[in-house]
């Protein structure tokens, strides 16, 4: 599995209204992300419309799921032209190799799986290596009891101890203030980052002024300017 990554990623999740999406998507970023699951204030509503994603400057769609089966992801992905899902739940490596199984013989080979894992010290990372050569990408959450996410950060210190092939996300109640001390961040597995709650004016409806000065802040702490919109290889 081809894990490089050519610039650093910025997804932002739990998008839902199609003028709201359409503006953050015109920010320059890489992922944008679509909750499918029922419990979630963000859940895109049945039915719902999604805007266009044919241009080549497009981010690329992130659906993201909680412990659901490989026949309703399926479904999802061809229905909203997904091209990475985002397994937020309890999968185990041995759920995550079902449905890679699933994708594959329902033709989707090209999609690509995000496992997501609660982290709150440096023993939670230790499961990160069970997904060794399973997924894309792994994304490094606040563990709360909650499935949508809890706005909280977790102490990024632990982020030290991951010693993992597999590249991961930072998620988990990164603010508008956090430009600086991501540009700090210096892990080699560090993908990217995950926006979603604390730039919102509610839920699923994202304040497109407030990620466009977190992201002028951040393009220019990242060495390189790797936060300028590019492809990327996962």
């Amino acid at each position: 599995m081809n894990t490089m990554v050519s610039s650093f990623l910025i997804k932002v999740c739990g998008l839902r209204d199609c003028e709201n999406i359409r503006a953050v998507a015109a920010l320059g970023i890489d992922l944008t992300g679509f909750v499918f699951w029922p419990g979630s204030p963000r859940c895109v509503r049945e039915g719902s419309d999604l805007p266009d994603s044919d241009s080549c400057q497009s981010p690329r769609r992130v659906g993201v799921f909680v412990d659901e089966k490989p026949s309703v992801v399926c479904h999802k992905i061809r229905q909203y032209r997904l091209d990475f899902i985002q397994m937020h739940g309890h999968e185990r490596p041995e759920d995550i190799e079902r449905l890679r199984y699933g994708l594959d013989n329902a033709g989707l080979k090209d999609v690509g799986i995000i496992k997501a894992l609660g982290i709150t010290s440096r023993q939670d990372l230790a499961a990160a290596h069970d997904f060794e050569g399973l997924v894309s990408l792994l994304l490094f959450d606040t563990r709360c009891q909650e499935r949508g996410g809890s706005g909280q950060k977790f102490d990024w210190s632990v982020l030290e101890s991951y010693g993992g092939d597999t590249p991961f996300l930072l998620s988990g109640g990164i603010a508008p203030d956090d430009a600086q001390r991501i540009g700090s961040l210096r892990h080699p597995r560090l993908a990217g980052i995950d926006l979603n709650s604390r730039f919102e004016l509610a839920p699923g409806l994202k304040d497109v002024g407030k990620l466009r000065l977190f992201l002028s802040q951040l393009r220019l702490l990242i060495p390189n300017n790797q936060t300028t919109k590019q492809t990327s290889t996962l």
